[in-house]
């Protein structure tokens, strides 16, 4: 028994006619369920409803598993100054902002941040110096910044 083209003609091993994938599959190892909220403005980051997308043993091509991660985007950043003490509670708006684990003004991270809904958190400013600084949000798809998107005042 071997195996053959079409044509009739003879594959060896050598010669089978395979290619390396540039989107390698990975292999689920445990059963993930996507969540959405129950009901419009139920004020929770992830909703009671869970769906399972994917079974332990799947095989999902990477490119597959990097779209169910959404990138953040930043709408607002309210209010835009604060003292340079820090200890500004901030509201930041948006979309795909369950996803995010930290917010840094400048190169330093915000204090108690909380993830109110997909479209909303708060974090409290650290303290900065004077002058404009980036808001950049720390996201498990990629990192989203918002030039000079909070100033300290003196």
């Amino acid at each position: 028994m071997g195996l053959y083209r079409e044509n009739g003609q003879r594959i060896t091993k050598a010669a089978f006619p395979a290619v390396a994938l540039s989107d390698p599959p990975k292999r689920i190892t445990e059963n993930v369920y996507q969540t959405e909220p129950y009901g419009r403005g139920d004020g929770r980051p992830e909703g009671s409803r869970r769906h399972l997308i994917y079974e332990a043993g799947d095989l999902v091509p990477q490119s597959v598993i990097d779209r169910l991660f959404t990138t953040a985007t930043i709408a607002t950043v309210a209010p835009a100054t604060g003292p340079a003490a820090g200890g500004t509670t901030v509201v930041i708006t948006g979309t795909a902002l369950d996803g995010v684990s930290a917010v840094n003004f400048g190169a330093t991270t915000g204090a108690e941040l909380t993830v109110v809904s997909a479209t909303e958190l708060r974090v409290k400013t650290p303290p900065g110096t004077a002058g404009a600084v980036n808001v950049v949000l720390v996201d498990d798809a990629s990192n989203v910044t918002k030039t000079s998107g909070f100033s300290y005042t003196a």
